[in-house]
């Protein structure tokens, strides 16, 4: 049920921004309607405080968020992992140094550090990814490495490396395929986490620039105008929620699903 419903909010907020050139009624740019108009025939989710269509720079904002959750994603699964492996398998020394740096940099909050390395980068889209990416590189890590020195101690393992079979041939062909279910499940929910981190930096200024739409941006600039009634400006909010959630239902759903089968 779960990972249904997850799939389902995944592929809701996939598919509006994707076909957001052929959605937006409006540019999301440039003045449509006056300031601040209460959603209404022409504009279904209101206007905003320069007169631009709110479900335009939704539609066109969502674009921006998932790109830079998945890119960060992806870089820090990729090397995260990677290092994670090669560190529970090859032990000793190396895996002690790994270790302290990864320790290092979790015990910093994730906002703080993100943002640290945003300012030090410089506001863009693929900073922005790059520090997120950075962020979340010890949560692969962890799970990489604890997996692999698990299945690096199990019967099939010791009987590949007994019969001569290389170090990265066992690696490959006996402990990446165990760990790929994890992967797979954790770098769902990351997702999630990813996206709620780009909301936190565009809302700081740290991702895109005005007048680029995005979900964090928007509520940045509406801020003072959401307290003062104009209720409608929420509509970014509520689809960081929407996809945050969709992400983390998804993830758990696969989670069951492949416990399950395993």
């Amino acid at each position: 049920m779960m990972l249904r419903a997850g799939a389902a909010v995944v592929a809701f907020v996939l598919i509006l921004s994707a076909l957001a050139p052929l959605i937006a009624p409006y540019d999301p740019t440039k003045r449509s309607g006056d300031p601040l108009s209460p959603p209404g025939p022409g504009h279904v989710f209101g206007t905003d405080n320069l007169g631009r269509d709110v479900f335009s720079r939704v539609l066109y904002g969502g674009q921006v968020m998932i790109a830079i959750s998945l890119l960060a994603t992806l870089l820090s699964a990729s090397v995260g992992f990677t290092l994670g492996m090669f560190s529970g398998y090859v032990g000793g020394g190396v895996d002690r140094a790994l270790g302290m740096v990864m320790d290092s940099m979790y015990a910093f909050p994730s906002l703080i550090l993100a943002i640290a390395i945003a300012s030090v980068l410089g506001p863009s889209p693929v900073n922005a990814a790059l520090a997120i990416g950075v962020v979340y590189i010890p949560t692969y890590f962890r799970m990489a490495r604890n997996e692999t020195m698990v299945v690096k101690s199990s019967l099939f393992v010791e009987a590949a490396v007994s019969l001569g079979m290389s170090r990265w041939r066992v690696v490959f062909r006996h402990i990446l395929p165990n760990l790929v279910p994890s992967l797979v499940v954790v770098a769902t929910i990351n997702v999630a986490d990813a996206a709620l981190t780009e909301s936190a930096l565009a809302f700081l200024g740290y991702t895109v620039t005005p007048p680029t739409p995005d979900w964090g941006l928007d509520l940045s600039s509406a801020r003072s105008y959401i307290v003062n009634g104009n209720w409608w400006l929420l509509a970014p909010g509520f689809f960081i929620v929407l996809t945050a959630l969709g992400f983390s239902m998804l993830g758990e759903g696969l989670g069951e699903r492949l416990g399950k089968k395993d």
